[in-house]
């Protein structure tokens, strides 16, 4: 099978994550009999570096000629630090977003075994969690009118939100549900938000067309608290683009490291698959960040845009045994002799072609 890929590996340690996850996928290709063509582009800090535009068209040419998107990371310190810089590499992020249509942001949370003593929550409210949170990515506050007024002494952000936006993240957040516990659940702020009221009178409206899935409706402050008391009583979540941004993040630490957690993008093409974590600017080049979240990704992109479930699940059997064995990044290493990214992703090479 003829796979085009576009690598986009973006700032900070995205470079050197893209680069492991490539491997391994090269090493699946070749024991799959798959002919992978990577086509790579500038994004980020890196792409204003060079064209002064963090999504320049010729990146966005690379994405939509191509079958998946492969990401890294973005955001660099003399960005992110200066209040008045006139651009910024995230906005690339939601323009490449916004542009190829992913409005869907599939971000699961789950437990290793063997690394179950990692997670900063006790072993007993974890175990068994494997939860799928569908964060809307094309609408919300990122999106709406924002600006200064009084002299720049007010700001504002505006919340936006039509009902076909939000039925379309709903209804695969329904359908998700029913390939898993037939179970899911709302997050919003109805209380207090009207954008949150037609979050929740949509959702609502579709429950007559999902019998069998049983829906729960449960403000953002409340989800906030039980992600940390009980996050294995959660399975399937949808939430609007801010809410889901700050609890994915949240969630992400119950498996130990957010070096540890895929995602992907969804729209009704193009997906892209990329690592929750950041840039973590303060490792790069060192040789040390964590390949693992990217790794998963890219079996997620596998399974997700070419249904290749035995190479995915490959993937996912390596990183297990590397686990197991210790092959561990120092995030996760404590005081046991931790590996460099490299040797991570050379480990998982190694373990794919001995299976």
């Amino acid at each position: 099978m003829k796979l085009k890929i576009a690598a986009l590996a973006g700032d900070g340690i995205g470079p050197e994550v893209i680069r492991e996850a490539i491997k391994v996928s090269n090493a699946i290709a070749k024991k799959f009999n798959h002919n992978i063509i990577w086509n790579h582009a500038l994004t980020g800090a890196a792409a204003i570096d060079k064209y002064g535009d963090p999504y320049p068209s010729d990146t966005h040419n690379v994405c939509i000629n191509s079958d998946a998107v492969l990401f890294g990371a973005i955001g660099l310190p003399k960005y992110d630090n200066n209040p008045s810089a006139k651009v910024r590499p995230e906005e690339g992020l939601l323009r490449m977003r916004k542009k190829l249509g992913l409005y869907a942001n599939v971000r699961p949370t789950f437990t290793f075994k063997s690394l179950i003593d990692k997670s900063p929550l006790k072993k007993e409210r974890i175990d068994g969690t494997d939860l799928i949170f569908l964060r809307e990515l094309t609408g919300g506050i990122y999106f709406g009118e924002k600006g200064r007024k009084d002299s720049g002494n007010i700001a504002y952000d505006t919340c936006i939100y039509s009902r076909d936006e939000i039925t379309r993240l709903a209804k695969m957040g329904f359908e998700l549900a029913m390939k898993r516990s037939n179970r899911l659940c709302c997050v919003d702020k109805a209380n207090v938000m009207e954008s949150s009221r037609l979050w929740r009178e949509t959702v609502q409206a579709l429950e007559t067309e999902y019998p069998n899935v049983n829906v729960s409706y449960e403000l953002v402050d409340a989800v906030a608290m039980r992600l940390v008391q009980w996050p294995n009583s959660y399975d399937v979540l949808i939430t609007e683009n801010l809410f889901g941004d700050i609890l994915t993040d949240e969630a992400s630490v119950i498996s130990g490291s957010m070096g540890l957690m895929p995602s992907a993008s969804l729209g009704d093409g193009i997906a892209l698959y990329e690592p929750i974590h950041g840039s973590f600017p303060q490792a790069t080049n060192k040789n040390i960040a964590n390949p693992l979240a990217t790794i998963l990704s890219a079996a997620m992109m596998f399974e997700m845009s070419f249904n290749l479930i035995n190479e995915s699940n490959l993937i996912k059997k390596a990183v297990n045994i590397s686990l197991e064995k210790g092959i561990l990044t120092e995030d996760i290493a404590d005081s046991k002799k931790s590996f460099k990214t490299s040797e991570v992703g050379d480990f998982l090479v190694k373990l794919i072609n001995e299976h």
